[in-house]
Formats: structure tokens, sequence, C-alpha cells
């Protein structure tokens, strides 16, 4: 668990300070390749969802092969070799400062009152259409972005670090790009991404309840807010199609005191998303400052429980082989 714990703080100094360099190479662009390649070769014909299952299947293989033989090669140079390889692939798996810097980008133009600018970049980060809509629904999707990857970007991946180490971590990436590129519901995809698509739930199924009590415990807010915020959760999250995502959005919503979620367009199509939290304030181009934040302080807090728990096990450890058998 030591090992784990130094390679997790490792991880997010390296996300700190030098984030996710766009053009260097990336496992969750191997990753892409990978699947891309096996949905053009099985992704067609008969029994499209054993072919799923089987994709599934081959990419977590080949990831947690891959991993588990570069530790092993990694121990045999030099136990610190090992955490530092680990640190690698775990921030190769989050990504806090991109999270907030993709919100960033669109809080810069929003600020400004450059609408245009505020919407090509909020293009870049969500599927929706974003060339009509004013500071409001601007907002709305950068939050929204910032509320659900804090789980998918964050803690989830450092939750399955803190289990399995840089390995698990690297094996949520892959379960997680599998789902963004192949778990889509339409005629394409119905049957040979619904294995990817339901194993991602799985595994973001603690993750993101765990995001959504890390929020509310960790903002910032008064004491009442964040007791209101709590009950949205409880009311709002399974309104949302996904039985995760709602989870962190709801708890953002609450906190932000303000109403995600409404009429999305997808290339012409209205989509009508459910409502999540309550209207008390309108939204504004701080707000997205705001979730950056909320998120950033969650992350702090569920490292430091996780460092807390890792001195409670090991000093109960220390005892226990102190005292001696009577």
């Amino acid at each position: 668990m030591i090992s784990h714990a130094m390679a997790i703080i490792a991880a997010l100094i390296l996300d700190r300070l030098i984030g996710d360099p766009r053009n260097a190479p990336h496992p969750v662009k191997w990753f892409g390749h990978f699947i891309a390649l096996l949905d053009i070769k099985w992704n067609k014909g008969a029994y499209r969802y054993e072919k799923g299952i089987a994709m599934l299947i081959v990419v977590l293989v080949v990831t947690a092969s891959a991993s588990m033989t570069l530790l092993y090669v990694a121990s045999r140079i030099h136990p610190g070799t090992v955490i530092m390889i680990e640190a690698i692939m775990i921030w190769a798996s989050i990504a806090p400062r991109s999270l907030k810097e993709a919100g960033m980008d669109v809080y810069k133009p929003l600020k400004d009152g450059d609408m245009n600018e505020a919407r090509r970049k909020l293009s870049w980060i969500v599927g929706r259409d974003t060339d009509t809509l004013d500071e409001g629904e601007i907002t709305r999707g950068a939050v929204e972005t910032i509320a659900e990857n804090t789980s998918d970007g964050v803690i989830a991946p450092l939750f399955w670090a803190m289990i399995g180490g840089g390995p698990a971590a690297l094996l949520y990436r892959a379960v997680n790009t599998c789902d963004s590129m192949v778990g889509y519901r339409n005629d394409t995809y119905e049957q040979f991404g619904k294995a990817a698509a339901r194993f991602d739930d799985i595994v973001n199924y603690i993750p993101a309840r765990l995001t959504a009590f890390l929020l509310v415990v960790a903002a910032d807010k008064r004491t009442d807010i964040r007791r209101r915020a709590w009950h949205i959760v409880v009311r709002d999250a399974k309104k949302h199609l996904s039985p995760n995502s709602g989870w962190c959005e709801a708890a953002v919503a609450g906190l932000l005191q303000i109403e995600l979620g409404g009429l999305n367009t997808y290339k012409g199509i209205v989509s009508d998303r459910a409502r999540m939290g309550e209207a008390i304030h309108e939204r504004r181009a701080e707000h997205i400052l705001e979730a950056a934040t909320l998120m950033e302080r969650a992350t702090y807090l569920f490292v430091a429980m996780f460092l807390a728990g890792v001195f409670v096990y090991e000093f109960a450890i220390a005892r226990s082989e102190s005292v001696p058998f009577i």
C-alpha cells in the first residue's frame, strides 16, 4: 500500500507540473488505435454482441499483460523503478489539470464576452451543437463536463490505483476508452458496444457515488448548502440516463445552486436531458471556475483520506508485530 501511495502522489505531482502533453505518446491513444482496429475487423456480420465481449476481453488482457510485464521488468532493476513506472501509469490515467484547463479554455473567452470563441472551445469537449448557445448554456456544458469527468477522469482511476496500483488504473482507463468509442445506443454499436458500456457502468458504480460524497464534503460551502446538495444528489441522481453520471452532476448542481440538464441538440436533433438541481442562481461564467475548484478539493480530500488509511494500517501492522506472543 505504501508503494501505491507513493506512486499516486508522484502521479499527481506529474499531472500538476506537466499535465497531459497532447503530442506525446499516451496509453489512451494506443487503446484507441487498438479498439478502432478491432471495431473494423469484428463489428460486422452475425454475433456482434459476442464479438463485443471478445473485444473487451482482448483489450483488458493485452493491457494487463503489458503493464504487469513492465512492472516485473522494473522490479528486476530496483524497487524505486517500480514506483516510478506505476506513477507514470497512474499519471497517464488521470486528468485533473487537463480537465481544469478545458474549463478555463471556455471560461476565459466567455468572461471576455467573446461568445463565438467560447462556443468553439466548448465544442472541443462536448458532443452537442454549440453554435447558438448563450452564456448560461455554454456554462452548463462546461460545468456538466467537469462534473462528470471529476469521476471518470480523476476519482475513478485514483480509486482503482489505490486498490491495484498502476495496472488497475490503466485497466480502468481501457474500459472507459472502450465505452467512449463503442458504447453507443445506435445501429452500429447497439450490440457490439453493449458489453463495454455495461462493464464501464460496473467499474464506475462505486467511484461515481464516492465522488458525489467527496464533492459535497470537500466543498467550501455553508453547512446548509452542503446538506441541501446531498438531498439533491439523492433526489436527482437517478433521473440521469447513466446510472453513474447523475451523481456527480447532481452534486455539483446542488453545491453551485444552479440547474443542470435540459435541452441539447446533436446535429440538429433535440434531446431533453433530466434536470438536476435547483435554479437558485442563473448560470454564469464563474460557475465554471467553481466547478473546477470543487473537482480539485474532492481530489485532495480523497488522496488525504487514502494516505490517512495507509498510515493507520501500517501503524496497526507495526504495533501488532511489536507485541510479543503470549
